[in-house]
């Protein structure tokens, strides 16, 4: 199987958990034909191959990025615009997104980047609370409830076909919750860390050609010395 039928097949069998503590739920949009036909169309473009790809590992989707598009850090108007996939889904904003595409750009487009990289998160769907992002890590129990999902999550992706050298960590909180999963389970041979898209966005904007010169040097330095 290709890496593209592999991770098709694992997005689209995703549910929501059914113990989440109180006012913590899940966003599921596989669950829509119109998203499963995207992810299709996604994987099928870029990943019909059996090239293994470096892990870059968010915290879990953000509700306007893949909470909508079913695809890790992309909005709709960023999936046609850079990805040339069109779609009716409305457009969302999503700092993280803008970022991303903006270093995706800057490597070479989409089709250099997939090549090489996956992106994805620790937890697969998006979670909120009254209405907003929520991260699995907010607090202890969403974490311990989910903790046993993202270990069998992260088994699965690896089976896509991953580079098991290095995994690339965005945020630096999420880094200890990645870095305890990898000690116990051995998923990466180690850990490279970068801030995160929207913290960039949000809080560093200013020195955003800066971030982007440094994400661009993180992942020419995570790829296999025969790239």
């Amino acid at each position: 199987m290709t890496f593209s039928e592999r991770a098709i097949r694992f997005y689209l069998n995703q549910h929501e958990p059914d113990s989440l503590p109180a006012g913590v739920s899940a966003m599921n949009p596989y669950a829509d034909p119109v998203v499963k036909d995207i992810v299709q169309r996604f994987y099928t473009k870029f990943y019909s191959d059996q090239q293994p790809r470096v892990f870059i590992l968010g915290i879990n989707p953000g509700r306007f990025g893949a909470g909508v598009t079913g695809l890790s850090f992309t909005t709709p108007q960023n999936l046609a615009r850079y990805c040339g996939i069109p779609n009716d889904l409305p457009p969302t904003p999503e700092l993280s997104s803008r970022f991303i595409y903006k270093v995706i750009e800057a490597f070479g487009g989409v089709d250099a980047f997939y090549g090489r990289f996956f992106l994805s998160s620790l937890y697969p769907l998006a979670l909120v609370k009254d209405g907003k992002n929520y991260n699995f890590y907010d607090d202890k129990a969403t974490t311990q409830e989910l903790w046993p999902v993202m270990i069998d999550s992260l088994h699965q992706q690896q089976t896509f076909g991953c580079d098991k050298r290095v995994a690339i960590c965005l945020g630096r909180k999420n880094e200890g919750f990645l870095k305890k999963l990898n000690d116990e389970q051995g998923f990466f041979g180690r850990i490279v860390t970068v801030d995160h898209p929207r913290y960039i966005l949000q809080y560093r904007s200013k020195y955003l050609e800066q971030y982007v010169d440094m994400y661009l040097q993180v992942l020419t330095d995570c790829l296999p010395e025969s790239f």
